[in-house]
C-alpha cells in the first residue's frame, strides 16, 4: 500500500497541509500526520523526532508544509535543524524546483548537499571570516545524471550554469558535465551559461530555457529568480529527491506567521508539491496533470487575498477538488 507521511509543521503549515491531505484522500492515498519542526520542539524538544524520522523512511514520500516560528529564530535548536536532518537521513541530493507561466515551462535541477553550504568556515586567527565551495566528481556526477534523464525524459535540453571563468569548482562542474552528456547522454542536447548571464536570461527570456542543472548556492538564486518571473515564491513548489528512499516534497514559501490561523493562506504551492510528489514518488503521471491543471483552474476561480481575491485556504481547497471531480483520470 502506498503511505505518505505528512508533515503539517509549523505557521500556515497545518492550513496548507490539510488542503493537501484531501487530495490525497480524493485519490486514495493513505497517509500518516506527524509533528516536525517547531512544533516538535515546543512539543518534544527536538526539530525531528525519532517517531518522525521512523515514519518518513517507512513512507513512499513525505509532504512537508513549513517550518519556522519567530520564537525559536536565534534558540539552540531551531526548526530549520530538524529539515537540514532530514535531508541528511533520507539521503535527499538533488532539488527540483518547476517554474511555469505564460510560455514558460522550465524546471531548475540543483545539487542540495554540496558546495558553499558544506563546505569548510570559520575564523582565522587575522580575523578573516570564510566558507570554502568544495565538489567532488561523484557529487557532480550523480546531480547530472538526474539533470539528464529529466530532460530526456521531457524531449528536451539542459543548460549547465556555472562560473567557469572565476570558481576552480566551476571548473570540474563543467568538465564532468560534458563528459557525462557526451558519453552517456548524447541524444540530450547541451548548453553551458555562466550564472550572472544567465539570470538575465531567466528574467528576459524564460521561455527559452527547459531544464537547468546547477550547484547548490547558484541554484538557490536562480531557482528564486524563475519563481519571480512565474507568480512568485507564494505559487512555487519542490521536490527533492535520491537515488533510494523517500523523497521531500515541500512548498517553498515558509510558514508565514503573520497570517497564520487566519485561513487564508494560498495552498497552490502545497499542492504543487502534491503534483510533484505523484510524478516523482508515485509514478501517477496523469494524476499529477490532473492536479496541476485544477490548481491553475482554482488559481482564476478562487482567488485567496495574496492573488487579490477573497477565497479562504479550504474554498480555494473545494475549487481544486471541484476541478478534480471532473478530471478523467481519477
Amino acid at each position: 500500500m502506498t503511505r505518505v507521511a505528512v508533515l503539517p509543521g509549523d505557521g500556515i503549515g497545518p492550513e496548507v497541509a490539510a488542503e493537501a491531505v484531501r487530495v490525497l484522500d480524493a485519490l486514495g492515498i493513505d497517509h500518516t500526520e506527524h509533528v516536525f519542526g517547531g512544533a516538535a520542539i515546543l512539543a518534544q524538544g527536538t526539530p525531528l523526532p525519532d517517531e518522525t524520522l521512523a515514519a518518513c523512511r517507512t513512507a513512499d514520500a513525505v509532504l512537508l508544509a513549513a517550518v519556522g516560528l519567530p520564537e525559536l529564530e536565534g534558540a539552540p535548536v531551531r526548526p530549520e535543524q530538524g529539515l537540514l536532518g532530514l535531508r541528511r537521513e533520507l539521503g535527499v541530493y538533488a532539488n527540483l524546483r518547476p517554474a511555469h507561466g505564460d510560455g514558460i515551462d522550465m524546471i531548475i535541477v540543483r545539487e542540495l548537499t554540496g558546495g558553499l553550504y558544506f563546505g569548510a568556515r570559520g575564523t582565522r586567527d587575522d580575523g578573516t571570516w570564510y566558507d570554502t565551495c568544495e565538489y567532488t566528481r561523484p557529487e557532480v556526477e550523480r546531480i547530472a545524471r538526474r539533470g539528464f534523464e529529466i530532460a530526456r525524459g521531457r524531449r528536451g535540453r539542459v543548460t549547465s550554469v556555472d562560473k567557469v571563468n572565476v570558481l576552480h569548482t566551476s571548473r570540474l562542474w563543467r568538465d564532468v558535465v560534458t563528459e557525462l552528456g557526451a558519453t552517456e547522454y548524447p541524444d540530450v542536447p547541451l548548453d553551458h551559461a555562466l550564472v550572472d548571464s544567465f539570470a538575465m536570461t531567466i528574467v528576459e527570456a524564460p521561455q527559452s530555457i527547459d531544464v537547468v542543472l546547477t550547484e547548490n548556492t547558484f541554484g538557490d538564486i536562480l531557482s528564486d529568480v524563475a519563481a519571480a518571473v512565474t507568480g512568485g515564491l507564494g505559487l512555487a513548489a519542490s521536490a527533492s529527491l535520491g537515488d533510494e528512499g523517500p523523497g521531500i516534497f515541500e512548498p517553498v514559501h515558509g510558514s508565514a506567521p503573520q497570517i497564520a490561523g487566519q485561513g487564508i493562506a494560498n495552498p497552490a504551492a502545497m499542492l504543487r508539491s502534491t503534483a510533484l510528489l505523484l510524478r516523482h514518488a508515485l509514478g501517477r503521471d496523469d494524476d499529477a496533470a490532473a492536479l496541476e491543471q485544477a490548481v491553475d483552474l482554482a488559481l482564476v476561480e478562487a482567488p485567496t487575498p495574496d492573488r487579490g481575491g477573497t477565497a479562504t485556504t479550504s474554498e480555494a481547497g473545494d475549487a481544486v477538488l471541484r476541478a478534480l471531480g471532473a478530471a478523467p483520470t481519477l
